[in-house]
């Protein structure tokens, strides 16, 4: 899967929830990819409009190792003692800074197969649990820390993005050209025949 980048429109946009008949096998199906990507990537947590889809879900595993999937999550509770911690991100790549977040929190969602829970979490499991419940507001964690460092940070994205861009278009460009050389070689050889 495509890991959406700082500078691309989805991850500014507010998702939308999950409907309850959207919970089914092909959804399932799409969290499993997801949790591939986000492990590929050596990552501990992958919202929704990272991928590219505007809707309200996440993948998390953090450090006690279990995959949890987060379908229309709501922060119920978060504690008054604050903690800092270097946070980093998927679509932030070799972008890292200190960002202070409530130390625990609680969380109601809905899981994988449609059953609401709630879920008590400090340490990392809270921080990873906030960090991607902001993607789905169209928030990234630089939006809470130093506005300088985001403004740098956002203005070195889109340069990568442009070059990117640039890139993506020699690439189509080469390949139309083989392409049309392709086309008029078989034309000019069905021609004699």
């Amino acid at each position: 899967m495509k890991i959406y980048k700082l500078g691309e429109e989805v991850l500014r946009k507010k998702c939308v929830p999950v409907e309850p008949e959207e919970i089914n096998d092909e959804m399932r199906s799409l969290f499993l990819e997801m949790f591939d990507t986000m492990d590929e990537a050596e990552g501990v947590g992958l919202a929704a409009p990272q991928v590219g889809i505007s809707k309200r879900f996440f993948v998390v595993t953090a450090d006690d190792g279990i995959r949890r999937v987060f379908i229309n999550p709501q922060i119920v509770y978060t504690s008054s003692t604050l903690s800092d911690y270097e946070e980093g991100c998927l679509s932030l790549p070799g972008f890292n800074e200190v960002i202070r977040r409530p130390e625990k929190v609680t969380c109601c969602a809905v899981n994988e197969f449609g059953k609401p829970f709630t879920l008590e979490a400090d340490g990392l499991l809270a921080r990873i649990i906030q960090h991607e419940n902001d993607h789905l507001d169209g928030i990234v964690y630089i939006d809470r820390g130093n506005p300088e460092f985001a403004a740098k940070v956002s203005a070195q994205m889109q340069k990568r993005l442009e070059r990117q861009a640039k890139k993506d278009a020699e690439k189509a460009k080469k390949a139309a050209s083989i392409a049309a050389k392709k086309a008029a070689k078989l034309e000019k050889n069905n021609s004699r025949g």
